[in-house]
């Protein structure tokens, strides 16, 4: 038999891991891309292996040794990071435990919500305390007897015995049954839902526009059609304070493909920073010099918030010229072709008030507050908006990447600042009148997620107490409304109730009351299929529209949980008009999605994309200004992490209540509880999110 010949295409491929594991790879200059290669930023990396010709045409197949090094490289690779876990570890708690004694931030009054938690941790200590107590005693094989009792801690544990059995067991075992209908009837919701997603994507449905505006070549040959068939559209951008991100929304909204006499945008600045105000005023004038047609509103009172700027800037007499209006938030970035994407959904459709763009998102995978908000908002987009869109015509608008028929916002009553959620109570108010909404799965417009925990806990706050403050408000206005049943149904029993209400009340009740009470009451019961089971199989469901997400499933579980307390108590306060409820706090943006392009603007690539030329041309301001804001931003007071003390004493209340499940040998029960407790403690600590102190 003939020696085999020598792989040197395998010998090349291990050579090229060896460098890496050295760290001995260098990278060379990128060769020029010929005209049918994608322009690419990427770097190439040379290895000094020699090749040779005798390995062309050779089999790509690898033999059993080969894969024996492929395998000792895994586990070699797997080795070191099992060697980091415990210095990451170390790492985790020194900076827990620096972060504890550094709080000295004078805390805000107690909530009447950690009033109560903290009284629950207070007892849950005190029966763990006395159950470790009879478990050393033997009294969990032979509790002693109430008449029977000699000494006092004896005697105690028996009347302790009667009063669960007798008083507490019931109604907590009352409330779980509660809990456990609510959370199966929300999980078929969902499944629903889910079901209905699949029926869009299998028979493809979605909605097909009637016109077809062309794109700006054909405009300009004469293939198109006329200028004078564009309807007239006003893009408002509002914002606050945004220093961060005003310069990439004002240049995406200018750049829009729509004939410039056809289109008009209002840049509506509410912010008190002065400097702020002349840096937004300056990035106007330069567009209005290059022939946009563009204005800057300042409010000198800022009432009312959004809803008052947004109504502020519909009052000017020249909005009777305009047909459409089109909003974006500071931090939104729609594509040249938006507006093309979506005006056309209007023609022939006389009762459609409202075109939705889903959001996508640049940052994303920016840390693990990221990752797990994209799965959320992703089943948001991908099912719940796109199941109501094609089958009900109606969804909650989301304030954002929209485009409203100006006809449809005046006849629904205009913006009202009566709540925080002025998109969802003209949308309300709007379905409420008979008019209809699309949304356009397929149109995306790229946004901003909050990277750090106390930006998204304060926007989490304002999306959970407004719907409620809106359901007190026109509870009556739809009993009332002209419309027919099921839609009165679905607004109250599915649209408030069910997604509003319900999902954030027994979340938290059950997973984070009623399971560590049962810990110590015994005599009520949580079945693991309710505790383990089909949450999992819900977080399966709502990972489906984020399939790369799949590895965060279990954090994605335990984070869902863990926010429950914030919606929750963000829902009770709307419900009850507490004033924590009519708080707007402006969610802190990074402006992740300009970084990269302003290093395109600096190297002056001329083959990027059309989405990189819009974000160069918002960094025409010039290096001085740039660095004047540089230098404003480090002398501004250092952000440091905070710790939430709500989070922290539900974690010890769950990993109290994990110990007291071993004393009963309930497996399942304690390994939620561990990992729960585990995710509050994290969340508490604000390890999760962005890290800056």
């Amino acid at each position: 038999m003939p020696p085999r010949p020598p792989n040197y295409e395998f010998q090349e491929w291990w050579n090229k891991e060896r460098l890496k594991a050295q760290g001995l790879l260098s990278p060379s200059i990128p060769q020029p891309s010929t005209a049918g290669d994608d322009a690419s930023d990427s770097v190439a990396v040379e290895v000094s292996t020699p090749t040779t010709p005798a390995a062309a045409g050779k089999s790509r197949g690898r033999s059993l040794r080969q894969l024996s090094w492929l395998l000792l490289l895994r586990l070699h690779s797997s080795a070191s990071l099992l060697a980091s876990l415990p210095s990451r570890l170390v790492a985790l708690l020194r900076t827990a435990g620096r972060r504890i004694y550094t709080s000295n931030s004078s805390p805000a009054p107690a909530s009447r919500l950690y009033r109560l938690i903290r009284a629950f941790l207070v007892l849950a200590i005190l029966l763990l305390v006395l159950e470790l107590a009879a478990y050393f005693k033997g009294w969990h094989f032979s509790p002693p007897s109430y008449a029977s009792s000699a000494e006092a801690l004896e005697f105690i544990y028996a009347n302790w015995l009667m009063i669960r059995v007798t008083y507490l067991a019931p109604p907590v075992q009352t409330l779980a049954n509660i809990c456990t209908v609510l959370f199966i009837v929300q999980s078929v919701d969902r499944v629903v839902l889910t079901l209905g997603c699949f029926y869009i994507k299998l028979r493809g449905l979605k909605p097909v526009a009637p016109i077809d505006y062309g794109n700006q070549g054909e405009l300009d040959g004469g293939n198109a059609i006329d200028v004078d068939e564009y309807p007239n559209v006003l893009l408002q951008i509002p914002m606050c304070n945004e220093r961060e991100v005003y310069q990439q929304s004002i240049a995406a909204v200018c750049a829009q493909d729509w004939p410039r006499e056809r289109m008009l945008v209002q840049v509506l600045d509410d912010s008190d920073d002065v400097e702020v105000q002349h840096l937004i005023n300056t990035e106007v004038q330069k567009w209005q010099q290059k022939g946009v047609h563009i204005i800057y509103r300042h409010r000198l009172i800022r009432t009312g918030y959004k809803a008052g700027n947004l109504k502020s800037a519909m009052s000017c007499d020249y909005v009777k010229d305009y047909e459409f209006v089109a909003i974006f938030d500071a931090d939104f970035q729609p594509a040249p072709d938006f507006l093309k994407k979506t005006i056309p959904h209007f023609k022939g459709n006389d009762d459609v008030a409202l075109v939705q763009a889903r959001w996508v998102f640049v940052n994303k995978d920016e840390n693990l507050l990221t990752r797990l908000q994209n799965i959320n908002l992703s089943f948001h987009f991908e099912v719940e908006q796109q199941v109501n869109g094609i089958f009900i015509n109606f969804f909650g608008f989301n304030g954002t990447a929209g485009v409203w028929r100006i006809k449809a916002l005046e006849e629904s009553g205009g913006w009202l600042e009566r709540t925080t959620v002025e998109d969802m109570d003209i949308a309300v108010r709007a379905h409420l009148c008979g008019w209809k909404f699309i949304f356009l799965n397929d149109v995306k417009c790229l946004c901003e997620l909050p990277e750090s925990y106390e930006a998204y806990k304060k926007q989490q706050h304002r999306w959970h107490s407004g719907p409620m403050q809106l359901f007190r408000l026109c509870f009556s206005d739809i009993l009332l409304a002209k419309v027919s049943f099921f839609k009165k149904a679905n607004l109250i029993f599915l649209f408030f109730l069910l997604r509003k209400l319900i999902l954030p009340f027994y979340s938290f009740t059950l997973f984070c009351i009623i399971l560590p009470l049962t810990m110590f009451l015994p005599e009520a019961h949580l079945s693991a299929w309710v505790v383990c089971y089909v949450p999992g199989i819900m977080s399966v469901i709502s990972i489906l529209p984020a399939p790369q997400s799949f590895p965060f499933i279990v954090p994605y579980l335990l984070f869902e949980n863990t926010m429950s307390v914030t919606k929750f108590n963000a829902m009770i306060s709307g419900l009850l008009k507490f004033g924590s409820s009519y708080e707007w706090i402006v969610t802190k943006k990074l402006g992740r999605s300009s970084e990269a392009n302003l290093v395109a603007f600096v190297k002056k690539d001329p083959e990027q994309s059309v989405e990189s030329n819009i974000h160069r041309a918002s960094s025409e301001s010039g290096l001085a200004e740039l660095n004047k804001l540089d230098l404003t931003n480090k002398a501004q007071k250092a952000k440091m992490n905070r710790i939430y003390r709500k989070e922290l004493a539900l974690a010890i209340i769950l990993l109290t209540a994990s110990v007291r499940s071993l004393l009963s040998a309930q497996g399942i029960h304690f390994y939620f509880l561990l990992f729960q407790g585990i995710s509050f403690l994290a969340v508490g600590l604000d390890l999760i999110g962005e890290q800056v102190s």
